[in-house]
């Protein structure tokens, strides 16, 4: 009887493949949002020497504000458990924005020569790993979805964030800004966009057989005089 029903199940997911759309997107953001910060180097802190702290040496800083946008669609749609790592290099979570399915594992490896601590306090998965050195990882499975903000007790500035999306339609958007979600059953959908700073943002898209749908997130919505959510830990 379970293999007939995943027979059933995997029948109907190549049926909406075949009539599939996609949403081509593109994130609008026009000014900084996010307070730059500077992480003391591992070589540096270990030695015990003065770190000058400097400023971040992007070219850009609005291609920082736009790559670390999130994207999904809401609703309990398909979904499809992945496993990732989230890094903690030069006292550093790399990268400091991911994205996974409800059901997905993250892996915390230390590719520092000290000690780290992961942990987090939210709501949506609440966990703490321990101290553990270099070469060492621990792993977390996330089964709910919301937002996961994660830190190290050994080192205060060290933080990092893990959006968990209802289905296994997410991702993030690159530096200009642009994202695309594809294999998208045809109907009417609520896409969603986060950042850390600015919150959440919604908008309703149609999406239509074998056609590519245009959509723009303007980030924050105040600068058009819309409404926003902010995001609560």
């Amino acid at each position: 009887m379970a293999n007939r029903t995943l027979g059933v199940t995997l029948t109907l997911l190549a049926l909406t493949a075949a009539h599939a759309g996609e949403i081509q997107g593109t994130i609008i953001i026009k000014r900084v949002l996010t307070k730059r910060k500077v992480t003391p180097s591992v070589t540096s802190y270990d030695r015990g020497t003065p770190v000058e702290l400097g400023s971040d040496p992007e070219a850009d800083p609005l291609v920082a504000e736009r790559s670390r946008v999130v994207i999904y669609l809401e609703g309990e749609l398909p979904s499809k458990s992945i496993s990732v790592n989230l890094e903690q290099k030069n006292r550093r979570f790399v990268p400091e924005t991911i994205v996974v399915p409800a059901g997905s594992t993250v892996s915390f490896p230390n590719r520092d020569p000290i000690f780290h601590n992961v942990f987090s306090l939210s709501k949506t998965t609440s966990f703490d790993l321990g101290n553990y050195p270099k070469d060492q990882t621990r792993s977390v499975k996330f089964a709910r979805p919301g937002i996961v903000f994660v830190g190290c007790r050994l080192h205060s500035n060290m933080g990092a964030v893990i959006v968990v999306s209802p289905n296994q339609w997410s991702t993030m958007a690159d530096g200009a800004g642009k994202f695309t979600l594809s294999d998208i059953p045809p109907g009417t959908y609520t896409a969603v966009a986060w950042h850390k700073t600015a919150g959440f943002f919604r908008n309703t898209v149609r999406i239509e057989e074998n056609r590519a749908t245009q959509l723009e997130f303007f980030i924050p919505l105040d600068e058009i005089g819309a409404e926003k959510t902010v995001a609560k830990r």
